[in-house]
C-alpha cells in the first residue's frame, strides 16, 4: 500500500490502472481538443484534454467518485462529509448522489453562490464556517466525531489522487505519444496522479505542473525540497488558493515532476481570453494555468507535443465578464485545490 512516509508511485500507477475501470461509464472521457492559433502563439503542438466538459464541471469527479465508490454500504449510508469551497464539493455531492451516500459540504461562508448551490442541488448538506482552512477542517473533524462521517479531502488522499490520474491516462491513450504533459497544481492531486500516469505510461514524456506566482508554495517546496506554505493568496486562480502541499502529494511530486513554473495574474488572464475567444471553451482561471504558462513564456523550455490539462469551468460569471473585459479584480476566497 502507498504511503506518505514512501512517496513512491509505483502502488498508485495500479490504483490509476484500477480507477479506469471504476471510472467506466461514470466520468466522461473528455475531448482532446486543438487549435492552429494556440500553436502559433506558443510555438508548440498543443492538445487540450477539456475536463471542463467533465461531470460537475472539472476534473474533481474522477477522484471523488473513485474513494467513495470503495466505500462499504454502511459507510454510505452513514455519510461522506469532505470541506471545499466549489469544485471537490460539487464532485462528491454528484458522487455522493449516484453512489447512494450523503454528503455533507464544508464551505467557507464566502463561496461562490452558484457553487454552494450547485452543491445542494447535487443533494449535499452544506455547512458554512469561517474562510480558512483550519475552521474548514475543524469542522469536518466535529461532524466526523459526531456522525461518524468518512472523510474524503480534496487532494491528499490516495484513492482521489488515483482518481485524477485517469485524466492524463486518457491522453496519452488517444494521442500515443507526448512531450510534455503540463497541469494546474492547487494542492497537488490533479499534478501527482497526472504525473505518476505519465511515468508510468511514457517515461521519457516531462511533466510541468503550474501555479500562480501569487500561490507560488509549491514551485518554491519543489525548489527547496522543504515544504512551504502559502496563507490566503489573493490570486483569481481560486482553486490554487491551498495553504501547501499535501502529506501523499508533496512526494509524489518531488519524485514524479519535472518542472514546477508560475505565472502572472495578467498571463492567467489572457489564457481565459484565447480560449474563450479563439476555441470558444469557457474554462476557469485555476484551468487555464497550462496555457498561461505556455503564453506567458514561464513554461520555457516547453515545446514539441504539448499535453494541456484544462482542469474545469466552473467560474463565477461576474468573474468571467470581468476577465473578457479586461477588468477582472482579484478578492479574498478560500480555494478547494487541484
Amino acid at each position: 500500500m502507498l504511503t506518505a512516509e514512501h512517496g513512491s508511485g509505483r502502488d498508485l500507477f495500479e490504483r490509476i490502472a484500477a480507477a479506469r475501470e471504476r471510472l467506466r461509464g461514470q466520468a466522461h472521457r473528455t475531448p482532446i481538443l486543438t487549435s492552429r492559433t494556440v500553436n502559433q502563439l506558443t510555438g508548440a503542438q498543443v492538445f487540450f484534454k477539456c475536463e471542463n466538459m467533465q461531470r460537475a464541471g472539472a476534473f474533481k469527479f474522477r477522484g471523488a467518485f473513485n474513494a467513495i465508490a470503495q466505500l462499504g454500504p454502511e459507510e454510505r449510508q452513514r455519510g461522506v462529509v469532505t470541506f471545499s469551497s466549489g469544485n471537490h464539493g460539487q464532485a462528491v455531492a454528484l458522487a455522493c448522489q449516484l453512489l447512494g451516500a450523503r454528503a455533507v459540504v464544508v464551505m467557507p461562508r464566502d463561496a461562490s453562490p452558484p457553487k454552494r448551490a450547485a452543491c445542494q442541488g447535487y443533494g449535499a448538506e452544506v455547512v458554512l464556517c469561517d474562510p480558512d482552512n483550519s475552521s474548514r477542517e475543524r469542522v469536518c473533524q466535529e461532524l466526523r466525531q459526531q456522525h461518524g462521517y468518512t472523510l474524503i479531502p480534496p487532494f491528499d488522499h490516495p484513492e482521489v489522487i488515483a482518481g485524477q490520474g485517469t485524466a492524463a491516462w486518457e491522453m496519452l491513450e488517444e494521442l500515443n505519444s507526448l512531450d510534455w504533459v503540463v497541469a494546474p497544481c492547487g494542492g497537488g492531486g490533479l499534478l501527482s496522479g497526472t504525473a505518476v500516469a505519465v511515468k508510468g505510461l511514457a517515461p521519457r514524456c516531462r511533466v510541468a505542473g503550474v501555479e500562480p506566482e501569487l500561490a507560488d508554495d509549491a514551485v518554491r517546496s519543489f525548489r527547496s525540497k522543504t515544504l512551504q506554505t502559502v496563507q490566503n493568496p489573493r490570486t483569481i486562480a481560486d482553486g490554487t488558493r491551498t495553504a501547501s502541499l499535501g502529506q501523499w502529494t508533496f512526494p509524489l511530486v518531488l519524485e514524479n515532476v519535472d518542472e514546477m513554473k508560475a505565472v502572472t495574474e495578467e498571463a492567467i488572464e489572457e489564457a481565459v481570453r484565447v480560449l474563450f475567444s479563439r476555441m470558444k471553451l469557457v474554462v476557469e482561471p485555476s484551468g487555464a494555468l497550462g496555457l498561461a504558462a505556455l503564453l506567458g513564456g514561464a513554461a520555457s523550455p516547453i515545446a514539441g507535443r504539448v499535453g494541456v490539462i484544462l482542469s474545469g469551468g466552473n467560474v463565477d460569471p461576474a468573474v468571467m465578464a470581468r476577465i473578457l473585459a479586461g477588468e477582472a479584480q482579484v478578492r479574498p476566497h478560500s480555494g478547494g485545490g487541484t
